[in-house]
């Protein structure tokens, strides 16, 4: 249904009445996205579970990103940049937070792989160092844009580091990137769950597309909406990046919360920073190669005060994963730095 309305709303100026039904069929669409990554997952096993939902979020993401950008959509030029800043704030912070909150609350103590999660974080910060805060100071173009060969640098870096955090994760150190007991013993499968056909797994990938083909699509037709609420309200126009962040990244989001509540939290990590990790890894190449034809120019330096946060961010998260444990206290910091990020969104 998401999809069907998706067709006939594509391209259209929608009254409220429709972007309420849009917004139901949009929650509807994360729900079954949620449910066919779970599908997946439980045949294929972990870690390969965790990054079908974060790849295929993200492809989808960039596919709208460029479509948005060729359009010449308002700040288009910074609407990359916004929006994988706004993925690895959400993700390192939000769905770090709002995971352990939900384990902790099961658990008191929440157990992961610091291994892992360590290398993950690792990944995560040069990429977003790399792509995002290195433009901000570079000098052979004024302002926070890459030159070509630098941007080049930059795309195939990203790429690179992606591909061979993806091969480790899946290959050699497989074992880092599993769920673990409170003492440390990694656990292999999820022994409560019945593994699903070949048959059934193979529909569950076409559907999970469809899915969010759904949820992207139909934050696309919210967003004129929500733009004009945001103008209305007086906010910056960046804040429509963040809400349609926001919008996109919650298949992960449910699906990191129900892997918390079922003492998995090495899952919901690698959600998270796989999210990150795909977004840098694979938005940054695909926008440099669409530089060539795209209209506006492509700013992707960040200001101070998001360098700021990212810097914080990265060693709060440092701390959080380095113990290989986490209590509701490390839930409330990130949580605290989620929400100084949206009130700054607001208020910068």
């Amino acid at each position: 249904m998401a999809v069907v309305v998706l067709a006939l709303g594509w391209g259209r100026m929608l009254p409220p009445l429709v972007v309420g039904i849009v917004t139901i069929l949009l929650a509807g669409a994360v729900l079954a996205a949620v449910h066919h990554a779970e599908v997946v997952a439980h045949r294929v096993g972990e870690p390969f579970g965790s990054l079908v939902l974060a790849v295929a979020v993200t492809v989808i993401e960039v596919a709208l990103i460029v479509t948005l950008m060729v359009a010449g959509a308002g700040a288009a030029e910074t609407l990359a940049r916004d929006t994988v800043f706004a993925a690895v704030i959400l993700t390192s912070n939000g769905i770090v937070g709002l995971s352990i909150l939900v384990g902790a609350r099961r658990d008191a103590i929440v157990s992961f792989n610091a291994e892992g999660a360590g290398a993950a974080l690792a990944t995560v910060a040069t990429l977003a160092t790399l792509s995002m805060v290195v433009p901000t100071f570079t000098t052979t173009t004024p302002g926070p844009v890459f030159s070509p060969p630098q941007l080049a640098f930059a795309a195939i870096t990203a790429l690179a580091l992606y591909g061979l955090f993806v091969t480790l994760q899946t290959g050699r150190h497989r074992d880092y990137f599993l769920p673990v007991t409170g003492d440390g013993k990694v656990i292999e499968a999820d022994h409560h769950a019945i593994r699903p056909s070949t048959r059934a797994a193979l529909t569950s990938v076409g559907l999970l597309l469809i899915a969010l083909i759904g949820v992207v699509g139909n934050a696309k037709l919210v967003s004129p909406t929500i733009e004009r609420a945001v103008a209305a309200a007086g906010f910056p126009l960046s804040v429509v990046g963040v809400i349609i962040a926001i919008l996109i990244l919650s298949p992960e989001t449910v699906a990191a919360l129900r892997a918390a509540r079922r003492g998995q939290m090495q899952i919901s990590l690698n959600l998270a920073f796989g999210s990150a990790m795909a977004s840098i890894g694979l938005t940054i190449p695909t926008i440099a190669v669409a530089s060539i034809w795209l209209p506006v120019p492509l700013h992707l330096g960040l200001d101070g005060n998001h360098i700021v946060l990212l810097a914080l961010t990265v060693v709060v998260t440092v701390l959080t994963v380095v113990p290989g444990r986490a209590t509701l206290l490390q839930a409330g910091v990130h949580l605290a730095l989620l929400a100084a990020y949206l009130f700054l969104a607001l208020s910068p």
